[in-house]
């Protein structure tokens, strides 16, 4: 039988041909695709593998994870031009350049900042009075509780996103630092002979941001970035936001040469231990928190990875499982590299 040129049944064989290939590529995602919660925190687990600092992110991001117990953190200098000060549960990073220090995030207290922050600098061999910036990295009151002391005290700028400027501004919470300087997207900082990059990365809250800067160990520069706000929030709408954002600075990262790792919370990247380890001398030559430009980005998928989970986690609590797997995918066209 032979079918003319325009034949109803030869346009249904080339109709029904055409789809194949988007049929084939379907059933493929469809079977790569992870089809519950578990399976991507499986998955995120496996990327992981035997490294300490992923296998602490993996941890830090699985639902049900309790509050640390607070303990004191001895102030110490974690590169040559980066110290950090503050408790096992939050920390603030002081980058210490040639005409002054760059501080970013300042504890949750007035009390934190006097306490803590001013004599842990000291301790470190630098000035409190040369701090010329407090970066709010969100606007959560154990970043920002000790901004407006220092700001007082030494004449220090403080300087936080828009969007979180307005969170503050629409909240109210005690210890909120005065209206100031904002950071706006690719904002860059220079003081001395230090440029800081920052980037918004929303979702922990509206106005996150995440800077990129220049450290030195052993007179040897590495490029730092500092990862702004971690925990999943609990709108799954922001859980997305998030992933997008963790996608989109992973790019930034790729693009600057980001080999050193840092987190304002030092216990959801085995920061804690890293530090210890400098402390201690344990680490040899090498420097724990510069872990190389792979394993920096495969941090950052990781992250995305466990994000996907918490997604799906939302969806199925919900009873959406049949679109969870396209809930976890927000922009998939977006690369983040391993």
């Amino acid at each position: 039988m032979s079918f003319g040129p325009s034949s109803p049944s030869r346009r249904a064989l080339l109709a029904a041909a055409a789809l194949l290939p988007l049929a084939g590529r379907e059933a493929e995602a469809s079977a790569a695709a992870p089809k519950s919660a578990q399976s991507y925190y499986d998955r995120a687990a496996k990327l992981a593998g035997d490294d300490p600092v992923l296998r602490a992110l993996v941890k830090a991001l699985t639902p049900g994870l309790g509050m640390p117990t607070v303990k004191p953190l001895a102030p110490m200098k974690t590169f040559d031009d980066v110290a950090v000060l503050g408790t096992s549960f939050v920390q603030a990073t002081a980058l210490l350049t040639s005409q002054g220090i760059i501080l970013i995030d300042a504890l949750g207290s007035p009390d934190d900042a006097e306490k803590i922050i001013v004599p842990g600098l000291r301790s470190v061999g630098a000035d409190p009075s040369k701090i010329k910036y407090v970066v709010v990295a969100h606007g959560h009151s154990d970043h920002f509780g000790g901004a407006q002391f220092l700001a007082d005290q030494y004449g220090a700028r403080v300087m936080m996103s828009r969007a979180d400027w307005n969170l503050l501004a629409t909240e109210r919470p005690a210890n909120a630092p005065k209206r100031d300087l904002e950071i706006s997207e690719g904002h860059r900082l220079t003081l001395g002979d230090t440029t800081v990059a920052f980037h918004h990365t929303p979702g922990h809250t509206p106005g996150t941001v995440s800077p990129i800067f220049p450290v030195r160990w052993k007179g040897v520069r590495h490029t730092a970035m500092l990862w702004g706000g971690t925990a999943p929030p609990a709108a799954t709408t922001d859980k997305r936001t998030t992933l997008s954002s963790v996608l989109a600075f992973a790019s930034k990262m790729r693009q600057a040469g980001v080999d050193v790792e840092l987190n304002n919370h030092g216990g959801v990247d085995n920061g804690l231990a890293r530090i210890e380890e400098l402390r201690a001398g344990s680490a040899g030559a090498g420097n724990p928190f510069v872990i190389g430009r792979s394993r920096t980005q495969r941090f950052m998928k990781v992250m995305a990875t466990m994000l996907r989970g918490r997604i799906v986690q939302d969806q199925e609590a919900n009873g959406g499982t049949s679109s969870a797997a396209a809930a976890a995918f927000p922009g998939r066209s977006t690369h983040v590299c391993c």
